[in-house]
């Protein structure tokens, strides 16, 4: 399969300018797997609500730059895909350090991307929360839609 998609770098610049929020929780593109992504938050007492834990909305938003990145890295610049739907599950109160998510691409139309990510806790073997969600695509220029 001949790959269009961004880089690792690419992408984190991306994160980085494009979506300043994603600069200021600290996340890392790690890597990319064949239709997926793998980012990260360094654990920060910043990121963390009432009760110890690192917050929901952190979590989500992991998880949802997670998705446009696995996107990102399989079609390239489609810097407008937005998310259409995002669902989460906690499963387990996350650690006090860094949180991973795992991403993958599990169906990719013309117009909408399909995704599951799972979020861990480093130094946990359990899931912290699963999430399912899409990614409504731009139309191809061109293609009149």
């Amino acid at each position: 399969m001949d790959k269009k998609g961004l880089s690792v770098e690419d992408i984190q610049h991306l994160l980085s300018h494009g979506i300043p929020m994603s600069e200021g929780m600290g996340v890392i593109v790690d890597g990319l797997p064949e239709d997926g992504a793998v980012l990260r938050v360094p654990y920060s007492d910043s990121l963390v609500r009432p009760g110890g834990t690192i917050s929901g909305p952190v979590m989500m938003a992991l998880a949802d730059a997670a998705m446009y990145a696995a996107i990102l890295g399989r079609l390239g610049a489609v810097i407008m895909a937005v998310t259409a739907n995002l669902n989460i599950h906690f499963l387990h109160r996350p650690g006090k350090s860094d949180l991973i998510a795992n991403a993958k691409i599990l169906k990719l139309g013309k117009r909408l991307a399909v995704c599951e990510v799972a979020l861990y806790s480093i130094g946990q073997p359990e899931m912290v929360a699963q999430v399912s969600g899409s990614y409504s695509l731009p139309p191809e220029e061109g293609s009149g839609g």
